[in-house]
């Protein structure tokens, strides 16, 4: 599975989610359904944005898992 850690990124370059919603263009709405990981897919110029305001690479957000890890839990 896909884990987002958006709300790593933004507790390091000390931001709050709104305003990454704002510089991004998209709801606030929609940016905490990706930032909760209940998002189904995200479009690459999404994410190229993601990566523009926090200046980061799109492996700082999205970090794979085995699925097995997640039943361990």
């Amino acid at each position: 599975m896909i884990v987002i850690n958006i709300d790593v990124m933004l507790a390091k370059r000390k931001m709050k989610v709104s305003d990454l919603a704002d510089q991004v263009g998209i709801t606030l709405a929609n940016m905490s359904v990706l930032k909760n990981g209940k998002a189904k897919a995200i479009r690459v110029e999404t994410l190229d944005k993601i990566c523009k305001v926090l200046n980061c690479q799109p492996g700082d957000i999205l970090e794979w898992q085995d699925d097995e890890d997640e039943q361990e839990m």
